[in-house]
């Protein structure tokens, strides 16, 4: 079986053939690509990326605009037939903006720019995109984001950490988040956001390789079952 991948792009997106780049590399297969004013998505299609960038330059807030795209109505039905949809960084905001995901992204703490590589630590081992992984395990994974600061009120922290919904954590919160949150999934762990960018981490040569296993434990998943 041969992956079948949609990049959605926004007007703003500046990371979507970075994503392009990423799944090809590891799956073999060029990704479709997906305008945000399109309004139906591809047939039988076994994966969607909403990528980074500053979809409609990030005006009324981080992802509100995107969120409310024509494509955004078709994703969320596909995720609801339980097609994985991986949102980075603003594709993050996107997915928490249109409801597919609780909580918001908020201005980073120190009210700047956040630019650099982090640490994050493993917490979720049993969904499609970490499974691979081992419970604690430590990434470096590039960060690049304004608005990573991720909000939730108590209830909704309790119950994503009660039901292993945190997928990854900030070994030094860079942004302010809440419980040192960097990437949260769904209720069936087929929805995966996050604000490190894995698509960033996938090739030696850009200087580390640890995004690469979030992708290939989803093809893997995908291709096998």
């Amino acid at each position: 079986m041969s992956l079948r991948a949609a990049v959605v792009t926004f007007p703003g997106s500046n990371c979507d053939r970075d994503m392009a780049v990423a799944l090809e590399s590891v799956s073999g297969e060029q990704p479709i690509r997906v305008w945000h004013g399109d309004s139906a998505l591809p047939d039988r299609l076994d994966f969607i990326a909403l990528p980074g960038g500053f979809s409609y330059g990030d005006y009324l807030r981080s992802g509100a605009m995107a969120a409310n795209s024509p494509i955004m109505r078709e994703v969320a039905a596909a995720a609801q037939r339980g097609v994985p949809v991986l949102g980075v960084c603003n594709g993050f905001q996107v997915l928490t903006e249109a409801g597919l995901l609780p909580g918001a992204l908020m201005r980073n703490a120190s009210q700047h720019f956040i630019c650099r590589t982090v640490d994050l630590t493993v917490e979720n081992t049993d969904s499609l995109f970490t499974r691979g992984f081992e419970p604690g395990q430590r990434l470096r994974i590039p960060v690049a984001h304004h608005d990573g600061n991720y909000f939730a009120d108590e209830e909704m922290l309790d119950r994503l950490e009660g039901e292993g919904r945190v997928a990854f954590r900030y070994v030094e919160n860079c942004n302010g988040s809440r419980r040192d949150i960097a990437g949260i999934l769904n209720e069936t762990g087929t929805v995966l956001g996050m604000m490190p960018h894995p698509e960033r981490a996938v090739d030696a040569a850009h200087g580390g390789t640890d995004g690469r296993l979030l992708f290939e434990n989803a093809i893997k998943g995908l291709v096998h079952a």
